[in-house]
């Protein structure tokens, strides 16, 4: 079997989308617009595709496990704000979606001018006051920190955390394997019908977590303007740990491999060649590869070009 899998990612089309991922992934659509591709999943309804088939049907062909790849990992890219959201721990999801919850982390790649993050609350909001305003259709971004953002910029997004990507902007999103979503306010959205989205008030209500979200950067572990740093282990969790590497012309690198998990490997620009054991594989910008590990054998990176790449383990 093949240990190194380049991959095709699941498309995802959205009423937010925007237009940067056709060109960056030279993926032929032009409506409705596209919001995400997911490079790295199993996730039933939207597996990215190895050898022109669904992964999940290679991991069952060799009879790897679901559990070795806990997590999802996807671009999103947005011309108008997405819903204010938020999402379940382990424990509600279990127990009501028969899902794991879903913590996520994301990495801007690019924003357009005043474009940001809408990510907890303002020091004076409730949790009942936020959902009576929800409720009567009024703007909630308002009781929100807003984050502007930039290129090299990290958010952490624990489950229970209100949040919304705002409009203008790409990047890339490590998540628990998990589409569990709870829509609190749809900005008042409605399609060619006249039809709104579907809104999930009550469980929203249910697991959002006040405390933790007022105000506190710390708790999303934020960190701005990586792509000009060396070297840097963005956050560190169960299902996931997750790098971005700043490579020079010429460089190369090692990672180790020391245990079943499935890693991942995706450009944010630039050209890599990736070796495992006796396996080559090249990445181009903007594309992904697993590697599956069978040995305590070091993978090895290598370009000839200046880039940036995400190192998921």
């Amino acid at each position: 079997m093949k240990r190194l899998c380049k991959l095709r990612p699941f498309v995802v089309s959205k009423i937010w989308g925007g237009s940067k991922l056709s060109g960056l992934k030279t993926i032929t659509q032009t409506e409705p617009p596209i919001g995400e591709t997911w490079e790295v999943s199993t996730l039933e309804g939207g597996c990215s595709l190895y050898d022109n088939a669904p992964l999940s049907e290679y991991f069952e062909a060799h009879q790897i496990s679901p559990s070795d790849l806990p997590y999802l990992v996807k671009f999103i890219d947005t011309s108008d704000n997405l819903s204010v959201q938020v999402h379940p721990n382990d424990q509600y999801a279990k127990s009501h979606e028969n899902s794991s919850g879903k913590d996520e982390c994301w990495l801007v790649l690019a924003a357009e001018e005043g474009c940001g993050i809408y990510l907890g609350f303002k020091p004076e909001v409730s949790k009942e006051s936020f959902f009576e305003a929800a409720a009567n259709g009024e703007d909630v971004s308002q009781f929100l920190n807003f984050y502007p953002a930039s290129p090299g910029d990290f958010f952490s997004v624990p489950s229970e955390t209100i949040h919304a990507i705002g409009k203008g902007i790409t990047l890339v999103e490590v998540q628990q394997s998990s589409g569990i979503t709870y829509r609190v306010w749809d900005w008042n959205r409605v399609d060619e019908s006249g039809k709104s989205r579907e809104l999930h008030s009550k469980k929203a209500f249910d697991v959002s977590n006040f405390e933790s979200q007022h105000n506190l950067p710390e708790n999303f572990k934020y960190q701005r303007d990586l792509f000009n740093q060396k070297n840097k282990t963005l956050i560190e969790h169960s299902d996931f740990n997750v790098v971005v590497f700043n490579f020079n012309s010429g460089e190369t690198y090692q990672f180790k491999v020391d245990d079943k998990r499935i890693k991942s490997l995706i450009s944010l620009g630039g050209e890599f060649e990736v070796s495992y054991g006796e396996e080559v594989q090249a990445i181009n910008s903007y594309e992904s590869l697993i590697v599956i590990p069978d040995e305590k054998t070091n993978i090895e990176i290598k370009t000839n070009i200046k880039g940036a790449l995400l190192w998921v383990y």
